[in-house]
């Protein structure tokens, strides 16, 4: 059995708020600068040109890439032989929560569903929580804009439809949503489960590096595909009607019922922030 005081969830929270929001991953800024090379149109190669000087900056002054910093969505990992003590865990993330927003300057854009008064610490978050083997324990923080958390979709198909119905229904979600979740973008999808377990492993199939391949040889082969059809739909950064709008489609599946066939599509705008700490 191994002990973490939750004191230090806390602090790493407050830290991985701040970072996530100003320093944007390596995988991402680097295929920034690949599509530079591949996009061929000035219009296209000019937003390239934007995203790459704009993660400079925001790395380097410490101030948040883009203006809307997030929903905070933290991702848990907590082996079974890790004991937390010294207060509650969910308190301890959310006052990490506070303390990141107040000291990184970062804005608050959480708020009641009805009156839609803002709870001005961009608290709660949401938490997702995995229990596995072990005595460490991993945190992720994804701030998530509401951009392109509106274009997201759950949806159940039939099973007869297969891997056809699934690949239509991923472009043609992605077409509908256009320029509204600020491409480039990196799609993330899971097939099967229940709905609300689809919902959550499309979100988190965001996380995986942009340029890694699906281990799963049938999903890295429809992972291709798609990213193929979604970049010839001719929407382009930015929505500039350029070549490449998707920098990475990402895709999970789980095990599902006889009768159903679940599929959500989760789409993350360029800045596609996360940073994770183990305990």
């Amino acid at each position: 059995m191994r002990t973490i005081d939750v004191s230090e969830i806390r602090d790493t929270v407050r830290m991985l708020c701040i970072d996530a929001n100003t320093d944007l991953g390596e995988d991402v800024v680097r295929a920034f600068g690949e599509s530079l090379e591949k996009e061929e149109s000035p219009a296209g190669k000019a937003v390239f040109e934007a995203l790459l000087q704009n993660a400079k900056i925001a790395r380097e002054e410490k101030s948040p890439m883009c203006q809307d910093t997030g929903f905070t969505v933290v991702f848990l990992e907590v082996g079974q032989d890790v004991v937390l003590s010294g207060g509650s865990l969910v308190e301890s993330i959310n006052e990490g929560v506070r303390q990141g927003y107040r000291d990184g300057f970062l804005r608050k854009s959480i708020c009641d569903p009805f009156t839609r008064a803002n709870t001005k610490d961009n608290t709660p978050a949401v938490i997702i929580t995995d229990i596995v083997e072990g005595d460490k324990l991993k945190l992720t923080i994804a701030p998530k804009g509401g951009g392109s958390e509106n274009m997201t979709r759950v949806t159940m198909l039939t099973p007869s439809g297969g891997k056809k119905a699934i690949i239509d229904f991923i472009v043609q979600r992605c077409q509908e949503a256009g320029s509204n979740p600020c491409p480039p973008v990196i799609v993330g999808a899971c097939i099967g489960g229940t709905p609300e377990k689809a919902a959550i492993l499309a979100k988190k199939a965001l996380l995986r590096k942009i340029g890694t391949t699906n281990p799963d040889p049938e999903l890295a082969e429809m992972e291709m595909e798609l990213l193929t059809r979604i970049n010839n739909l001719g929407i382009g950064p930015q929505g500039m009607g350029c070549r490449i709008f998707a920098l990475a489609v990402h895709l999970e599946k789980h095990p599902c019922h006889i009768a159903s066939l679940p599929l959500a599509v989760n789409i993350c705008c360029h800045a596609s922030r996360h940073k994770e700490v183990e305990f």
